[in-house]
């Protein structure tokens, strides 16, 4: 999972400087992500609220008994919340067609008329993706609950593929459009490339919908709250794009640049941590095994907080590096490279906090608690609508960003607050330890990183690309590789998990014995990362 997710956002990354090169950031890509609003809100509602919070679970439930009976019942519910998903998403899919003239101005109303229609013909091109990533993220859950991580890893990669595909193949003869077939070709192929392991592990597609049967039930009652809570977060991202819409040509597309750039290291290892250990949180209630399920929440706290804290003081230190190197093409203006950069600094401060949330809130989930995370967010996305509002007027385009940052702040410490009165100690004395020499270790590295950028700005050609990336490249990996050291000298417990899983993964690739099914069955599922 770690060396498909980085492939991942490599490609993500590649995506957007090609992006950057073709349209520049004067504003020609803001209808392209205005559009995505129309169809991620269908999909983050409905889909990943059915599946992050509510399907795997119960589906856990019903394989971990391991019989017959139990087996036919769990793909009895997959089926049914397939079929039912797909029938809503078609529906709400024609809606969103028939009245996207209505519905495009409320999310853009800053766009002049010309930029509006050109944003209703994306959003109804990309309306189709839906459908596949609908029917994509319940074989993605059915695979997780299985612990079958290798199909599910490589989606993303395809999915990017196919919209990288549209930006040099299409986009010459189709223009915006082009990127529209390209999301919609991407959306297929993070479809395709995980059915044969679904139908692997027992999948067989059922034209049955049962909405009498209890597992149907609960997670349908489950998926309430967590939809409320995604209907949140969705009209919080709306209104930043609607703000981003009033202010300079540009400004959307420099923040969603700068928020691509942030989620690189988020996606690499706060989420897939978080999606590793959900299935053993989930086993962990189903067991009413408390210390299974501190010793996992514990350790995966600690490898977050071990990556993120230094990744968040290089993206800070090194913000005009990787913005230039990745979005440093001649369509891509110096103004825009600047605010994007500022942007992805802001942004650093919460990246610990952003990379810990998916792990906090599954901890909620995997105790078929959907309520209280969603007031959290509630509360979150209230602070940072109302703090956009004002920072906005002040700082433009870089308010959006700070707002954001203090909201994810704070609903990193709420949830870890309330996780904390509910189930008592979560091993917090190893995790304050930890992270104390993980801080520290992180500061001397940034010290480090300082002195190097400045040192290497000496020696080579600061106006080239080559240049930029050498003294970006080389102070980066020195910072790491001190940082490594500092952690290993302070004993820290991260580095030595860390090495060890990397030294029996190093020994398995080197005699040949790795596998999918090897992955799948290892005891040690989430130190896949």
């Amino acid at each position: 999972m770690a060396a498909t997710s980085i492939l991942s956002r490599f490609l993500g990354l590649l995506r957007d400087r090609l992006l950057a090169s073709t349209f520049g950031g004067g504003g020609a890509l803001d209808p392209y992500f205005a559009a995505f609003k129309v169809p991620d809100l269908i999909f983050n509602i409905l889909v990943l609220g059915a599946l992050s919070s509510s399907f795997i679970p119960v589906f856990v439930a019903y394989i971990k008994k391991d019989d017959t009976a139990s087996r036919d019942e769990a793909w009895r519910v997959a089926n049914s919340i397939l079929n039912i998903l797909l029938i809503v998403l078609v529906i709400l899919g024609i809606l969103f067609y028939i009245f996207a003239p209505q519905i495009i101005p409320i999310i853009a109303p800053g766009f002049p008329s010309d930029k509006q229609d050109i944003t209703i013909q994306l959003s109804r091109i990309m309306l189709v993706a839906i459908v596949f990533f609908g029917i994509s993220n319940v074989v993605s859950g059915i695979l997780n609950a299985f612990k079958r991580f290798t199909s599910f890893a490589l989606a993303p990669v395809l999915y990017n593929l196919g919209i990288i595909f549209g930006i040099v193949v299409l986009t010459p003869r189709y223009g915006l459009m082009g990127l529209a077939y390209g999301v919609v070709f991407g959306a297929f192929l993070h479809l395709a490339i995980q059915v044969p392991s679904v139908v692997r592990v027992g999948f067989r597609y059922r034209r049955i919908i049962d909405f009498g049967h209890a597992g149907v039930r609960k997670i349908g009652a489950l998926m309430i709250p967590r939809t409320i809570g995604l209907a949140v977060n969705q009209v919080d991202l709306l209104v930043n794009t609607i703000i981003a819409s009033t202010l300079v040509a540009g400004s959307i597309t420099v923040y969603n640049f700068a928020n691509n750039l942030q989620n690189f290291p988020i996606n690499v290892f706060g989420v897939s941590l978080a999606i590793a250990a959900f299935p053993v949180l989930s086993e962990a209630f189903a067991e009413n095994d408390r210390n299974k399920f501190v010793s996992q929440f514990s350790e995966t706290v600690r490898r977050i907080l071990y990556l993120m804290i230094p990744i968040s003081i290089l993206f800070l230190l090194l913000r005009a590096q990787i913005v230039r190197v990745v979005l440093g093409a001649n369509a891509y203006s110096w103004e825009a490279t600047y605010l994007t950069a500022q942007m992805l600094g802001i942004f650093a401060l919460s990246l610990f906090a952003q990379s810990l949330i998916p792990t906090l809130a599954r901890s909620f989930y995997a105790h078929h608690d959907t309520k209280t995370p969603v007031k959290i967010a509630i509360v979150s996305v209230i602070v940072d609508i109302s703090l956009a509002l004002y920072f906005s007027r002040e700082y433009g385009v870089l308010g959006l960003a700070g707002a954001y940052s203090v909201a994810n702040l704070l609903n990193m410490f709420l949830l870890y607050y309330f996780l904390r009165r509910r189930f008592g100690n979560l091993d917090d004395t190893r995790i304050v330890r930890s992270g104390m020499k993980i801080v520290v270790a992180s500061i001397l590295m940034g010290t480090i990183v300082v002195g190097m950028k400045y040192f290497l700005a000496l020696g080579v050609n600061m106006k080239t690309f080559v240049g930029i990336f050498i003294q970006g490249a080389v102070a980066g990996v020195v910072g790491i590789s001190a940082y490594f050291f500092l952690t290993l000298l302070f004993r820290c417990e991260e580095v030595v998990m860390i090495r060890d899983w990397l030294m029996r993964i190093w020994n398995k690739i080197r005699n040949g014995k790795i596998s999918p099914q090897h992955e799948a069955n290892t005891d040690s599922t989430n130190e896949h990362h």
